[in-house]
C-alpha cells in the first residue's frame, strides 16, 4: 500500500490541466487464448462459486496495460472458478470499446485515461481500477530535443485521446498551446509511420506504440510522459460496463472483478515477464518486447484498489481525474460530478470482501 500512500498524499497539492476522449476506427477481433492450468501459488484462496455459467465479451487494447490482469486471472483460472468465459476483441480505442459497448457486441471493456471523460458524460460505469499509466509520452524526432523546441513544429497526436492529454500538459508546462505547434490529427499506427519516415518532427503516443519510436527512430527523444507531471497529474486505466448492466448484471460483474482482483494480486507480485509471456500469446506479439512495457504503469494488487476504496486513496484518484478534465477548457466536462455517479466502488468493495475483509479471514 506504500505507493498508494505516497500517490495520494501529493495527490492532496494538485491543480492542474489536462483531459481525455475519443477517436474512432474500426475494431479486429482477436481470439481469446484458453485458459490453462495454474503456474504458480497464491495467497489468494479461490473463491467457489455455484453461479450459473456465463459468457462475457471483452473489449480490450493491444497493450499489456489492457490485458495485464485479465490475461493472469485466465491462466490461472479464476474466471473458470467465478462461471465465466470470455472472448476477447481488440479496439484501438476506448472511445471505440464504449461504442461496441453501447450497441451490444462488447459487455465489459478496457479503458485508458482518455476515454474516462465518457464515464463523467454517463455513457458507461467504472468497475474497477486496473492501474496507474505511465504508456503515454511526447517524443521529439531526431531535430527536437525539449518541449520547447516543438514551437512552430508538426506534432502528430491522437485527438481526445490520452495522446492529445499528455501533449496539452507538455505544451502548457512552457507556456504554450496547440496552437503554438502544426497539430496533425490521426490514428496511432498512422503516428509511429509519419515518425519512421520523418513527416512529423514530434510526437504524442501510448505504449507499446512509444516503444516502437524509440526503438527504431534513431535519435529519438521522450519529452515528457505521466511521470513527469506526476506531482501535478494522474492517468487513470479502468474497466467499465454499461451503466444499465452495472444495474441489472451486478452479481456477474462481482464475479468478473473478483477474478479480475486475483490476477492483479499475482501479475503484480513480481510476476512481470511471466505474465508478458501470457499478454503476448493473446496479441501474438514477441514476449520480450511485450516484456518491455511492464515499466509503463504503477501496477495495483487487487487488495490496494479494494483498501485504497475503503480508505479513500483510489476515489482521490478519480476525484483528481476529473478536476483535470473542468480545468482543460476542450475536454467537454465543465462541472462537477459526484464520482458515485459514474463509478462502482461498491461493485469493487463487494468483489474484494470475500478476499481481503472480514469474510475471509
Amino acid at each position: 500500500m506504500k505507493k498508494l500512500l505516497a500517490l495520494a498524499l501529493a495527490l492532496v497539492m494538485v491543480f492542474a490541466l489536462a483531459a481525455c476522449g475519443e477517436s474512432e476506427t474500426t475494431p479486429s477481433t482477436e481470439p481469446t487464448t484458453p485458459a490453462s492450468e495454474p503456474s504458480a501459488e497464491t495467497s489468494t484462496e479461490p473463491s467457489a462459486t455455484t453461479a450459473e455459467p456465463v459468457e462475457l465479451n471483452i473489449g480490450y487494447m493491444n497493450n499489456y496495460g489492457s490485458l495485464w490482469a485479465l490475461a493472469a486471472a485466465q491462466e490461472l483460472g479464476y474466471f473458470e472458478e467465478e462461471g465465466i468465459t470470455l472472448t476477447l476483441t481488440s479496439f484501438d480505442s476506448g472511445p471505440n470499446i464504449i461504442a461496441a459497448m453501447e450497441n451490444g457486441s462488447v459487455d465489459i471493456g478496457y479503458i485508458g485515461d482518455g476515454a474516462h471523460k465518457l464515464c463523467v458524460q454517463g455513457q458507461a460505469e467504472i468497475i474497477a481500477l486496473s492501474h496507474i499509466s505511465n504508456g503515454d509520452a511526447v517524443i521529439g524526432g531526431p531535430n527536437v530535443t525539449s518541449i520547447a523546441d516543438l514551437a512552430g513544429k508538426t506534432v502528430a497526436y491522437s485527438s481526445g485521446t490520452t495522446s492529445e492529454n499528455i501533449l496539452v500538459q507538455a505544451l502548457a508546462s512552457e507556456g504554450m498551446t496547440m496552437d503554438d505547434i502544426t497539430a496533425m490529427d490521426m490514428d496511432a499506427s498512422a503516428i509511429v509511420t509519419a515518425m519512421l519516415s520523418g513527416q512529423v518532427d514530434a510526437c504524442a503516443i501510448w505504449s507499446p506504440n512509444s516503444t516502437t519510436v524509440l526503438d527504431e527512430l534513431e535519435g529519438a527523444t521522450v519529452l515528457a510522459d505521466n511521470v513527469t507531471f506526476a506531482d501535478s497529474s494522474i492517468a487513470l486505466s479502468s474497466w467499465i460496463a454499461m451503466p444499465d448492466r452495472v444495474e441489472s448484471d451486478r452479481d456477474v460483474l462481482v464475479r468478473f472483478v473478483r477474478a479480475l482482483f486475483r490476477g492483479m494480486d499475482y501479475a503484480a507480485d513480481g510476476n512481470y515477464e511471466e505474465v508478458a509471456g501470457w499478454v503476448a500469446g493473446i496479441l501474438a506479439t514477441d514476449p520480450e518486447a511485450t516484456y518491455k512495457e511492464y515499466t509503463s504503469g504503477d501496477w495495483l494488487t487487487g487488495e490496494e484498489v479494494y483498501n485504497g476504496v475503503a480508505d479513500g486513496t483510489v476515489n482521490s484518484y478519480y476525484q483528481l481525474q476529473q478536476d483535470l478534465m473542468i480545468a482543460n477548457p476542450d475536454s467537454g466536462v465543465t462541472e462537477t460530478v459526484a464520482l458515485e455517479d459514474y463509478i462502482a466502488f461498491d461493485i469493487m468493495t463487494e468483489a474484494g470482501d470475500s478476499l481481503y475483509g472480514e469474510a475471509a479471514e
